[in-house]
């Protein structure tokens, strides 16, 4: 149930391009378009996957370039640090919850991550992408468990997160799903129309979001992961200008070589779009008004984690643990990976605070095993 008391809530999904390769700058910029959407009186506004500091896209062009890697991590987001605590001030000041994708700096290794702040000015949730994607893996490392822990409550309800093409893993999505989202956070680098050739139209904005207008890709994952979760999704993804791609030297690459990449919608339980799009050149803040309790009118028809499932015929197994780097016998503090976890007192295991399984008849929907 939503702590919120109206069943309304105003979204706001960027569709912006960040200051490539430049956290400060990125900072910056997100901190005015955090002001922006509250300004419009936003309760929570979404970025998209790697809005800090923009997502590498020269991966997919080259896979090894030294210097531009070094300059990524050097301008990745660590947690604790200045510039995140001026993101976190800034949704408190403007009161708006905020989801915001980032490049993650632990101790030079990367990570693909989602941060859901608060509009009291705390992180209510930080996870990290379970796999990256293909190239992605030159730069980015694998999550640990706490991964599946993607969605908290909010002000404006219980809002979820996930990156990109984890909207195409089954079990992440169903886990994702048990733990009864009201609102989804799609994340997304930019995306491009398939141009016919050679390249994986999954990679696509026909084989992600429906194009528009003429619908190209009715079962496309935004639409679907509606649909199947019977709640709202926020599917924002970044714009790439022809200063980006210099920047990256992009412009001989299969993907993310020419100006454009905005797909930013909003979609409703039922699978239909409730926002008006913008130009895909073009920087901007997408908003709908929503109404949760249309999730209501749609979970009475679908329930794929309640009456429109069998449990007892099929369910969904999860390994919750976080395993240690070093497993020390003794009063040794270990530094993990990510600080939203509990210990368990009687072994060095440490576990994410992982909730809201749904119990249905002899078998719950989700078993949760730690080594």
């Amino acid at each position: 149930m939503s702590v919120s008391s109206s069943s309304q809530v105003r979204v706001a999904v960027t569709q912006a391009e960040p200051v490539w390769l430049d956290l400060d700058a990125t900072v910056d910029k997100t901190c005015t378009l955090i002001a922006e959407a509250a300004a419009n009186g936003a309760q929570l506004v979404a970025f998209p996957e790697c809005w800090i500091p923009g997502y590498p896209a020269w991966i997919w062009t080259r896979p090894i370039d030294q210097y531009l890697t070094t300059l990524y991590m050097q301008n990745s987001l660590k947690v604790e640090s200045p510039q995140m605590a001026r993101i976190i001030e800034c949704a408190e000041t403007n009161r708006i919850t905020v989801c915001i994708s980032f490049s993650e700096n632990i101790h030079h290794s990367l990570y693909i991550a989602q941060a859901t702040i608060g509009s009291n000015g705390k992180i209510l949730n930080l996870r990290k992408k379970m796999k990256a994607t293909h190239m992605e893996r030159t730069i980015f490392g694998d999550s640990l468990g706490d991964c599946l822990h993607s969605v908290v409550e909010t002000p404006v309800g219980r809002v979820g997160a996930l990156s990109c093409w984890e909207h195409v893993q089954p079990l992440l999505k169903y886990n994702t799903y048990l733990q009864r989202e009201q609102i989804h956070i799609a994340a997304w680098p930019p995306l491009f129309n398939h141009d016919g050739g050679g390249g994986l139209y999954s990679m696509s904005s026909q084989g992600t979001v429906p194009m528009r207008p003429t619908l190209l890709c009715t079962d496309a994952l935004a639409r679907t992961y509606a649909i199947e979760s019977q709640s709202f999704v926020l599917h924002t993804t970044a714009v790439l200008s022809q200063s980006g791609i210099d920047r990256m030297n992009t412009k001989t690459g299969a993907i993310m070589n020419r100006p454009g990449g905005g797909f930013s919608a909003v979609y409703g339980p039922d699978g239909r779009k409730v926002s008006t799009p913008l130009p895909e050149t073009e920087e901007g803040i997408v908003y709908a008004d929503l109404d949760l309790n249309d999730i209501c009118k749609s979970r009475s028809f679908l329930d794929v984690c309640g009456h429109y499932s069998r449990p007892d015929l099929l369910w969904l197994g999860i390994e919750g643990g976080i395993q240690k780097h070093a497993n020390v016998q003794g009063n040794v503090i270990c530094q993990s990976q990510s600080g939203l976890q509990t210990k368990d007192s009687d072994s060095d295991l440490v576990k994410p605070a992982i909730f809201g399984i749904e119990d249905s008849g002899n078998r719950v929907e989700a078993e949760f095993h730690t080594q």
